[in-house]
């Protein structure tokens, strides 16, 4: 059958041709409603219970969306008249920022004292105000000992401050508001080093990172995918030694690349960084199916075959081995649907997508070109004849000893597994290349970052928050967070109650204490709110019926199980020491990132094993043996085993990225077996052959295809490893150690197995 089809092809070459453009051409046409997404949420999946209680949370109060400017003074004083007059008209233009609901600095920062029986609220600074070297030494004092400001919008030192801008999104036009708010926040960032160049200004703030997500993509696209086409097209051409092959195998891997984006055009998805990287994975997994397809058919060639036999024999030996490995390698990518990242699950479907397509190509457009492209027809020795039957007989003289070398080597590795530690740092998803990592790395080091937690606290009470109890219980907790390494800064209410309680007394130090009584904390509150100028209020820390507030603890930069244990012991103060209406768990997107590793963990391990189990199932059926299905487990699973435990040894720490690497490479690492097998078992039932001599047979047919895939699909991750987004390059770097160990374990271990376990004689079949 698989003879006859063969003969179709090629006797109808420019209408398979034809049709083959036609439908590249109509699934193409779907790239255009692509979209890119450039929120962070998209790595939530809407029924992610963090995402809830974060979306929850910011329903409550203000949403904290938020865009900073840094500001660096050259001479290191930010409390210089040039400096604070800077940052009063920085804080003026930032108003007009797209979205903007708060400008929060140290010059608008609502400033209170007492004057006779009346409370004073005002801007710390104003921008026309005379700022002599008293008036500068007074708003220094005030600034850095004020708990609201420091190590928030002003260092301890002095030498870095930030504005800080909330915004809120309508969720109108996701595509183009948050570029809105950058472009705006970019053009007034220029304004301003022209106005101030003494003043050198960072950015950071969600927003920022929203933004990063696709310049990060964009990066990707200039840098990366030039290099991948270019490095591909000269190991294909060294592969294949002549233009034919290479021309048709990339018109095989464009393709299907545009195939698999005109598809996800049409069924709605988003392109985030992960999903993105199909662009890179696509291409990679295309060419495999070629190769193959290509080096039986140029060996044919060069025995003396003419270009229809040798093509008719090519199909005929891969059509079952690249059927099986498209089917295996879609379904470790389908995996990938189990993932709790939303941006991973299209990832899989893509690449999925992908390889479908380029299998349907490699059996359909490339041989009907093949047929028409000129190519070279002489008899010369194959270049396998040499390297991969020394190999062979290698393997064969000493597969005792590989045996035994290789179960060691595995079992070395396996065992460094336990040293991976699930860690992530949100910030560190983008390279240095990228602005925003660099700007953020900064403020955290200097000023504060964007690792937060945000706690709403509940009194049990409508007007609580004026509660004398409830307060103490917030102060107390907020204390406990301040005496933690981990914290930077506590933003509470109870400040504010305790700054007023001072003012109210003639400003008296000794009286810096929350209320004794409730009227006189809800006069207090009351008094304040009415002196806020517009826009500087505080929904964002109370609710509507002021029974609850909001607490936001900032952190340093730092791994997700290092914010996951400080919330472990947060909630465990609350339950020793707190009423039961304050027992609330932390939401923000620290929290999402640091707890989504850990779910997408879980969800993948079941992935994984229902990809296995019908990947082995698959085998066994089409190999037609339990024997040999089962003996194949053991080189599938090996390599990702390996791999990670090597990652143990030199690294020691796994991502979120990481944790789909198992699922997407299973049906990766599986090509190479079955190749391998096919040929073995064609060997065994077709030529009678024993063992020993199948397995030099197997070397000898599809041991060059398989280290030309191999090195072609490392190579292809390796340039992965390059991406300005880090779980790309980390998902990268591990997906071309697994196949590296595949196979390696494929020229080894598996033959091995083969030789000692398969010894049952076979007649022909």
């Amino acid at each position: 059958m698989v003879k006859n089809y063969a003969e179709w092809i090629i006797r109808h070459k420019w209408l398979v041709i034809l049709i083959s453009l036609l439908v590249v051409g109509a699934l193409g046409s779907g790239a255009r409603l692509l979209t890119f997404t450039n929120d962070y949420r998209a790595f939530f999946s809407k029924e992610n219970p963090q995402l809830l209680a974060f979306e929850n949370l910011q329903d409550t109060y203000a949403k904290n969306d938020n865009v900073m400017f840094i500001l660096v003074p050259e001479d290191g004083n930010v409390f210089t008249e040039q400096t604070l007059r800077a940052i009063a008209w920085l804080t003026e233009e930032s108003w007009q920022t797209p979205f903007s609901t708060r400008v929060d600095s140290i010059t608008n920062y609502q400033h209170t004292y007492a004057e006779g029986d009346d409370l004073i609220v005002e801007d710390l600074v104003f921008a026309d105000e005379e700022l002599s070297a008293e008036r500068l030494a007074q708003v220094r004092e005030i600034a850095i000992n004020e708990p609201l400001l420091v190590n928030r919008l002003i260092s301890p030192s002095g030498h870095v401050t930030g504005i800080n801008i909330t915004i809120e999104l309508k969720g109108e036009d996701p595509q183009a508001e948050n570029p809105q708010v950058v472009g705006f926040i970019r053009d007034l960032r220029q304004e301003f080093k022209q106005k101030f160049p003494g003043i050198e200004v960072k950015l950071t703030g969600i927003i920022m990172m929203n933004r990063a997500f696709p310049e990060a993509q964009q990066y990707d696209m200039q840098h990366l995918v030039p290099f991948m086409f270019l490095a591909f097209f000269v190991m294909l051409f060294f592969w294949v030694k002549g233009l034919s092959g290479t021309f048709a195998t990339f018109l095989v891997i464009i393709f299907s690349n545009i195939g698999a984006l005109g598809i996800a055009g049409y069924i709605g998805i988003a392109l985030t960084p992960p999903s993105f990287s199909s662009i890179l994975i696509i291409p990679t997994m295309s060419i495999a199916h070629s190769v193959h397809i290509l080096m039986n058919f140029l060996i044919a060639i060069h025995h003396g075959e003419s270009k229809h036999e040798a093509m008719v024999d090519s199909l005929r030996i891969n059509m079952q081995p690249v059927f099986l490995t498209t089917v295996t390698t879609g379904i470790g990518f389908l995996s990938l649907n189990f993932s709790d990242a939303p941006p991973f699950r299209d990832l899989g479907n893509i690449v999925a997508m992908g390889v479908v397509i380029a299998w349907l190509l490699s059996i359909t457009l490339l041989p009907a070109l093949m047929m028409i492209l000129p190519v070279k027809e002489k008899v010369i020795e194959t270049r396998s004849s040499k390297l991969m039957v020394a190999l062979a007989e290698f393997v064969i003289a000493r597969r005792k000893t590989v045996l035994v070398v290789m179960g060691l080597i595995v079992i070395m590795l396996i065992s460094f597994i336990p040293r991976n530690e699930l860690n992530d740092e949100f910030t560190k998803y983008f390279d240095t290349e990228i602005e925003f990592r660099r700007d953020a790395d900064f403020a955290s080091d200097n000023l504060s970052g964007l690792y937060l937690v945000d706690y709403s606290l509940e009194s049990g009470e409508t007007g609580g928050v004026s509660n004398p109890d409830f307060l103490q219980n917030v102060e107390d907790f907020a204390n406990w967070f301040r005496d933690q390494p981990e914290v930077i800064h506590v933003n509470v209410l109870t400040d504010i109650f305790k700054r007023l309680n001072r003012n109210m007394h003639a400003d008296d130090d000794s009286m810096y204490s929350l209320p004794e009584q409730r009227d006189l904390a809800a006069q207090y509150l009351l008094l304040y709110e009415m002196s806020l100028p517009y826009g500087l209020d505080l929904n964002n820390q109370i609710n509507v019926d002021k029974s609850s507030t909001r607490m936001t603890v900032m952190l340093y930069n730092m791994s997700t199980s290092k914010v996951l244990a400080l919330e472990d012991r947060a909630q465990q103060w609350l339950r020793d020491n707190a009423p039961a209406s304050m027992h609330n768990e932390g939401a923000s997107p620290t929290i999402m990132f640091s707890h989504i590793g850990y779910r997408n963990i879980r969800a993948m391990l079941l992935g994984t094993t229902i990809a296995l189990v019908l990947i082995s199932m698959i085998l066994i059926f089409a190999l037609r043996s339990w024997r040999i299905g089962l003996i194949s487990l053991i080189p599938n699973l090996v390599p990702a085993g390996m791999a990670f435990g090597l990652w143990g040894m030199a690294v020691g720490q796994v991502g979120l990225a990481l944790s789909v690497v198992t699922g997407m490479t299973l049906g990766i690492v599986v090509d190479d077996t079955v190749h391998f097998l096919s040929k073995y078992l064609r060997a065994r039932r077709e030529k009678g052959l024993d063992a020993q001599d199948a397995t030099r047979y197997a070397f000898r047919t599809v041991g060059l295809a398989l280290v030309a895939t191999s090195i072609v699909l490392a190579f292809g991750f390796m340039i992965l490893t390059q991406s300005a987004f880090t779980l790309n390059s980390d998902m990268g770097l591990m997906t071309a150690t697994t196949i590296m160990f595949a196979i390696i374990a494929d020229f080894t271990l598996l033959p091995a197995l083969l030789m000692a376990l398969d010894k049952k004689e076979r007649k022909h079949e």
